[in-house]
Order: C-alpha cells, then sequence, then structure tokens
C-alpha cells in the first residue's frame, strides 16, 4: 500500500489539503495529515480547524512515497520555515520520491532549485518564484517525481495527479469517474 503525508502549518489552504487527504484515502492510500507546528489542532487561513493524525516529530519518512504541500498564507511560508520538512522534501528529491505543492507551495519548490527545466504551475501571484520552470496554465502538472496545483479550485485534479504517480492513470481516472468529477 502506498503511504502519503499532508504536511499541515498554519495558514493552510483548507480545500487544498482535505481534498487531497479525502482523494487519497478514498483510493486506498495510507495518508497521514501531519503538523509542522507541534500541536495536534492546526487552524487554516479562512480559520477552519483540523486534529493532525501526527505530528511532525512522528511521521515515519522511510515508509512513506509522497510528501504532499498545500498552499494557503500563510500556510507555505510557514512549511518553507520548517527546516526539518524542508531536509526531507531535499532528501525526496535525492531519492526521485514524489514531492507535490499547490497554489502557493510549488513556489518552495522553486525557491530549492528543483523546477529549473521542469514544467510546473501555480497560483498566477506565485509564477515568478517558480525558478527555472516553463510555466504552465493547467489546473495540474506532473513533470517527474514533482506534482504541482494551480491552486484550491484545481484540488481535485491536483488530487488526481498524485493519485495518477501513486497508482496509475487507470486509478485516478477511476476515482474521477467515482466522485463525479469531469475535466
Amino acid at each position: 500500500m502506498s503511504k502519503a503525508a499532508v504536511f499541515f502549518g498554519t495558514g493552510y489552504e483548507e480545500i487544498e489539503a482535505l481534498t487531497v487527504v479525502d482523494i487519497l484515502r478514498r483510493a486506498g492510500v495510507e495518508t497521514t495529515m501531519a503538523s509542522v507546528t507541534e500541536e495536534r489542532s492546526v487552524t487554516g487561513s479562512h480559520s477552519i480547524t483540523v486534529t493532525m493524525d501526527a505530528l511532525f516529530s512522528e511521521v515515519e519518512f522511510g515508509g512513506l512515497d509522497v510528501i504532499v504541500l498545500p498552499g494557503g498564507m500563510p500556510g507555505t511560508t510557514n512549511l518553507e520555515a520548517c527546516e526539518t520538512l524542508m531536509e526531507q522534501v531535499d532528501a525526496f528529491m535525492a531519492q526521485d520520491k514524489i514531492v507535490a505543492a499547490i497554489c502557493a507551495a510549488p513556489s518552495i519548490l522553486g525557491h530549492r532549485g528543483y523546477l529549473k527545466g521542469r514544467k510546473a504551475c501555480s497560483f498566477p501571484n506565485f509564477e515568478s518564484h517558480l525558478e527555472g520552470a516553463e510555466v504552465m496554465d493547467q489546473p495540474a502538472v506532473i513533470d517527474g517525481n514533482i506534482v504541482t496545483g494551480r491552486g484550491m479550485g484545481a484540488a481535485v485534479p491536483f488530487a488526481l495527479a498524485i493519485l495518477e504517480k501513486l497508482q496509475g492513470k487507470e486509478a485516478a481516472e477511476k476515482m474521477a469517474e467515482s466522485i463525479m468529477y469531469r475535466a
């Protein structure tokens, strides 16, 4: 069974984070909601508080197949400020494991130099942070081990793109059909 972790910093974009959790869990992916605040409950950018499955210190990174970075402000800034999370992003990139980021969060990958020569997307105000990327005007983009998404309105195609990376195109198409999603 594939394993994913979605990381929540204070001010995360609720729909982006929870849509990924929901779709991956529906597909049988063991998905952990993890707090980078070291608090069990994290409040999003629209004052929705969610109880996490784990604190950052409790996450077993060795068994994970994908790290997911939701956007939102200041959620993205708070994720990027978490040095131990950034060390894990670096380790996943070095191991060619999946790293997924949506909305403002692809800026983190741009700042770390991981988008050079790759196709990527983000919320329009953050496209200048996709350093070296070919910026795409698509809901979600897969380029190698990196999955990026535009923003809240692209949360479903972003989650389906992650599922495609984990279980293949057919599994993502079946999920899209089962949730009544039409591109």
